[in-house]
């Protein structure tokens, strides 16, 4: 399962100029930089990448830059088929309430209902801006689970490791959303990971 959207609030009555376009191999130190900062105050502040990780072939790799060129805002999308899938979309956080992930996701929706993909979704955890902006734009909630950090001050019991290794020190794990009382009163770090679903219209 994914779960890999952090957006902040967008207003979608504002929006700033910038040129959405294909994401080209010079922009590669702009998609690190807008991704980690982007993140940083958002429940992936951890979840950092220190090289653009290859997609797989037929995904939508979008761009949006300012008049300078800078890189503000990011958004790729894996495609299977019919369906598809963000991956990561991030907005840096001057350019951000102004309409700019709208903006590439408009663009990415047509490129992908041109092909005939039927369903797109991305997985995001309980940020209250990136909740509403995919409610917003026409997706819908399917499902939840948890991601669960094991940390410090956290009791590490019940994790196993190979012989020869100490118990745990830090983990991350998938966990049922039945459990969620009993997983946030043992670990500090619990996040509640939604799947979004939008229907598209293939032409």
């Amino acid at each position: 399962m994914r779960c890999r959207l952090r957006l902040a609030r967008e207003d979608p009555d504002m929006t700033k100029p910038v040129s959405v376009r294909p994401y080209r191999e010079s922009d590669a130190e702009g998609w690190v930089v807008c991704r980690a900062v982007s993140f940083l105050r958002t429940a992936y502040y951890d979840d950092v990448k220190q090289t653009r990780p290859e997609l797989s072939t037929g995904a939508v790799e979008l761009v949006a830059a300012a008049g300078d060129g800078e890189i503000v805002g990011i958004l790729d999308i894996v495609v299977d088929d019919v369906e598809a899938t963000i991956d990561t979309v991030a907005v840096l956080p001057g350019w951000q309430h102004d309409g700019v992930a709208t903006q590439l996701l408009d663009q990415g929706i047509r490129g992908l209902e041109a092909r005939g993909v039927r369903t797109l979704d991305a997985w995001t955890r309980e940020d209250v801006a990136a909740n509403a902006w995919y409610r917003r734009n026409g997706f819908f909630e399917t499902t939840r689970y948890l991601h669960v950090y094991l940390g410090d001050g956290d009791d590490p019991s019940g994790f196993r490791t190979p012989d020869g290794l100490s118990s745990p020190v830090t983990a991350f794990v998938h966990g049922r959303i039945e459990d969620e009382a009993d997983l946030r009163a043992r670990y500090s770090r619990v996040h509640v990971c939604r799947r979004y679903v939008r229907e598209l219209t293939p032409r």
